[in-house]
Formats: structure tokens, C-alpha cells, sequence
């Protein structure tokens, strides 16, 4: 279910402060009777179950069957509202429908490294059709969409066939290892086209997401290889691990399978804190870690090979610290950009681009019937893998417990992330997301100096290139910098 209010817009989209809130109209009366005539509807059409035909007169073991039929059918109709109505429909019919008004913001969108511009006279004229928006229209509906599924065989010994309130976190992770797939073997610049046949690339990256055991990345496979990070169907996983999970299942598919045959034909880096976060700290991307994977990949052959890096991060404690938001903006304009896992607690969603304090989203919170995309289908319908309905959140309303993803196809590529993560990192006004370093280092003791009231502990190397997290202006914040562990 929703754990957050959603905007769905066609083409731009506004993002209501607090000021706004609180000097915005109260709701006219019409307004006001049009949810209710809407609440009404909802019930009106599962109460209609119940109707009975009353031009006949029923005999009194028709009565008693009536009333037994009633009975059932009050389950039968709550049932039927649940499963059949989408959990977003019904907060609509509730609270009313979004707003669809047009921002005025002529900022620029970032969507997964890509800028697009939005001129004053596409935002004045409201022109849904003009250069900037189609094209970031186009690109944003283009993205590989994972959704609730029902009706796919059942999950082990749980007998779940559907993973509806509780798949988000999957179905996240899903989406951003599927965008990983598409860079890799469509390049950045793919867009779907209405046209059949269909690449067969794309076909055999929907194949790989498929809800059976026979699909490499399924939710079934992925809770299999998670079951040491606490995965269960059923159950509700963060982002943590949910990232560790996928570096097993990619571990297991690479040991069954020749390297020209990988269904994830690229090494996995889980950049963490020291010690798996033990120690709390920025993660740093280990340059010489980064090469062991790739080597042990490509098992010895090669010293380098497309890389997936996956940054699980805590930002804050119950919020999202405002020193990192500008951070997780910039994130965004990386070439290697693969979004974020992220959302409210409880309600995972796949975060693909960035204006001003807005995050665009993917939204797994839909329930679609499952789909059997097979390999050699070209004419497959693929419709329920995309969606057109652009929806946004403010970047300071996400939890803070989140994943970043990456992806470099070469060395180069790799040596480029590394200098924009380095930038980033000197630039965050002491709050880095992640660093990044040569080699691992063992950290040194502090040295006592005059004026020092505490000289315990050890801090780290320098080649380490970790920024202080006590920043300029001010910023003396400790609690709220704090890292929980990983």
C-alpha cells in the first residue's frame, strides 16, 4: 500500500511547499461532494453483489439460501474491492485525484545522466509537445517498469502466487538491475518504439524478470539467494539487503553458466562502510576492490569488464539530513547513473530523475496479472513494462534508508565515475555520500595535540580521501550525521 501521497502529471510537474499548504483554499463544497459521490461509488458497486430480483417472490428455502449468498457475499465484495481495485484508486475515490497543474519551473530535468532543458516559452506556454518534454516524456516512459504481480506460481513452501503489499523492495531493485541490462546491451540512447517486431535484446532482458524459477532475476530466485539476509516472501526487506541478495543470486548464475553466456554479463560491487559498515562511516569505493571483481568475473581473463556498483546508504534517522540532498540531486548527472532505491518506509520505488526538489519516479505499487515474456516472442505485448504517468516526490520526504546504483562499461567509464565521485565528494561540505580510494588502508592512531580534551581513537588514512563530516557554516548537527549501521 501507499505510504505517500503520489502526483500524476502528463508532462511537468509542481512540488507543493509548506507555505503552499498552508495558505491554499479550503476545499469548496463541490469538491467536497465529489469525493463523497466518488466513495459512494465504490461501495455502490460492491454492494450491487447483493441485489437480489425482486419481481419474484422467493420460497422459504430460497429465503435461507439468499441470506447464506449474502453472507458470502459480503467477504466476496470486500475481496473483490481489495484485489481488483488497485490500493491507489481507492485513496483517489477517498481523497480525491491528483492535481495535474504544469510547473513553471524552467530548471533542468536529469534523468539517469541525460539533461533535458526546458525553455521559458515551453514552461509559459504550458507545450507538453515541445522538444524538451517530449523528449524526457519519451525517455522516462522508455524505462523498464516491475509492478505487483498475481497468478505466478507459487513462492517455495508459502503457497503466495502474488506478491502484492509486500514485493516494492524486489520489484525496485528489479527495475534498476533491468536499467543496468538495457545500458549494457542497448546503450543510453534506446527508446521503445510501437513497432513488431521487437529487439530481442529487450525481449531477453524482460525474459531474465519473468515470475517463475525459470527467469534468472524473478522474485522467487531473488528471495532464494537472499535467505541469508533475512529475504522471505512475505516479508518486507531493505535496501541492504536486498543489495547483498543480488550479489549472490549474480554469484550463483555466474557458477552455472560459461562467461559468454551470463545473464548479468557484468561484475557487482556492494560499496559499504568499513566492515560492511560495522565501523558507520561515508562508503568508499575501493578502485583495487573494483578490479578483483572485475578479474574474478571474468575469471582471470581479462583485468576489466563492465562493473554494477551498488551503494546502500542511511541518511538520517527517521529523515533524509538536508547536507545530502544536494548530493543525491547531483547523483543523477553521472553518465554511469542507475537511480535510487528509495521512498517511504514500507513503500519501496524506483527513483529516475531529478528537478529542483523533485525526484521522478517509477512506482511498483500497481497489482498486473503476470506475463510470460518468452525469449523467442518478438510480438510479445510488453505494455505492462512502461508507463506513461510521469509521478513525483520531494527529494526531502524519501527515506533514508536507501541504495544508489551505478553502472561502468569499461575501465575508462569506471575512471570517469571515480572522478566525478571524487568532485562530488569535495564538494559536499563535509557530508559525503560515498569516497573513494586506491587501496584499502588500516587506520591510524590520532595523535594528541595541545588543546585536545579527548585523544582516543584512530582516524583514517589519507589516501582514504575521506571528507570530515563536520562541515562549514555552522553544520555541528552530530546527531543527525550519524550513520546507522549497514
Amino acid at each position: 500500500m501507499k505510504g505517500f501521497c503520489e502526483k500524476a502529471v502528463a508532462s511537468k510537474f509542481s512540488c507543493k511547499t509548506k507555505s503552499d499548504s498552508s495558505n491554499s483554499e479550503p476545499q469548496s463544497s463541490d469538491t467536497k461532494l465529489s469525493k463523497v459521490s466518488l466513495w459512494s461509488s465504490v461501495f455502490a458497486s460492491a454492494f450491487s453483489v447483493f441485489e437480489t430480483n425482486s419481481e419474484s417472490s422467493p420460497s422459504a428455502s430460497e429465503k435461507k439460501a439468499i441470506d447464506n449468498s449474502r453472507n458470502n457475499g459480503w467477504t466476496t465484495a470486500v475481496r473483490r474491492v481489495v484485489t481488483g481495485v488497485s490500493m491507489r484508486r481507492i485513496q483517489e475515490r477517498v481523497l480525491g485525484t491528483s492535481k495535474t497543474g504544469i510547473s513553471s519551473s524552467t530548471s533542468d530535468i536529469w534523468l539517469l545522466g541525460l539533461c533535458y532543458k526546458i525553455s521559458q516559452e515551453e514552461s509559459s506556454n504550458h507545450a507538453s509537445s515541445s522538444n524538451g518534454l517530449a523528449e524526457f516524456e519519451q525517455d522516462f516512459s522508455s524505462r523498464i517498469l516491475m509492478t505487483y504481480r498475481k497468478g505466478f506460481e507459487a513462492i517455495g513452501d508459502s503457497k503466495l502466487t502474488s506478491d502484492v503489499n509486500w514485493g516494492c523492495m524486489l520489484r525496485s531493485s528489479q527495475m534498476l538491475v533491468a536499467q543496468a541490462l538495457l545500458l549494457h546491451r542497448m546503450g543510453r540512447s534506446w527508446r521503445k518504439t510501437s513497432h513488431k517486431p521487437t529487439d530481442q535484446d529487450y525481449i531477453e532482458i524482460l525474459h531474465h524478470f519473468g515470475d517463475s524459477k525459470a527467469s534468472a532475476f524473478s522474485i522467487h530466485n531473488i528471495l532464494q539467494a537472499g535467505k541469508a539476509y533475512g529475504l522471505a516472501a512475505g516479508s518486507w526487506v531493505g535496501p541492504y539487503a536486498m543489495c547483498r541478495s543480488w550479489e549472490t543470486l549474480a554469484r550463483s548464475k555466474r557458477e552455472e553458466t560459461d562467461l559468454e553466456c551470463q545473464s548479468l554479463p557484468m561484475a557487482i560491487y556492494i560499496v559499504s562502510g568499513d566492515e560492511d559498515g560495522e565501523r558507520g562511516g561515508a562508503p568508499v569505493v575501493y578502485i583495487e576492490e573494483a578490479s578483483r571483481h572485475c578479474l574474478e568475473f571474468s575469471k582471470g581473463q581479462v583485468d576489466w569488464t563492465p562493473i554494477l556498483l551498488l551503494v546502500p546508504l542511511v541518511l538520517g534517522l527517521e529523515k533524509v539530513n538536508p547536507r545530502y540532498i544536494p548530493s543525491l540531486a547531483a547523483t543523477f548527472t553521472f553518465p554511469q547513473s542507475l537511480g535510487i532505491l528509495g521512498g517511504k518506509p514500507g513503500a519501496s520505488t524506483y527513483i529516475v530523475g531529478v528537478q529542483d526538489e523533485k525526484a521522478f519516479y517509477l512506482d511498483p505499487h500497481e497489482a498486473q496479472s503476470v506475463v510470460d515474456i518468452r525469449r523467442e516472442n518478438l510480438e510479445a505485448d510488453t505494455s505492462s513494462y512502461h508507463c506513461n504517468i510521469i509521478r513525483h516526490i520531494c527529494l526531502d520526504s524519501i527515506d533514508p534508508s536507501l541504495a544508489i546504483g551505478f553502472y561502468c562499461r569499461d575501465k575508462d567509464d569506471f575512471d570517469d565515475f571515480c572522478i566525478r565521485a571524487s568532485k562530488l565528494a569535495d564538494e559536499s561540505n563535509g557530508a559525503p555520500l560515498f569516497t573513494v580510494a586506491h587501496i584499502h588502508s588500516l587506520p591510524k592512531p590520532i595523535s594528541c595535540s595541545d588543546g585536545m580534551d579527548d585523544c582516543s581513537g584512530f582516524r583514517e588514512d589519507d589516501s582514504f580521501d575521506v571528507v570530515s563530516n563536520k562541515g562549514a557554516e555552522g553544520y555541528e548537527h552530530e546527531h543527525e550525521d550519524d550513520w546507522q549501521l549497514l
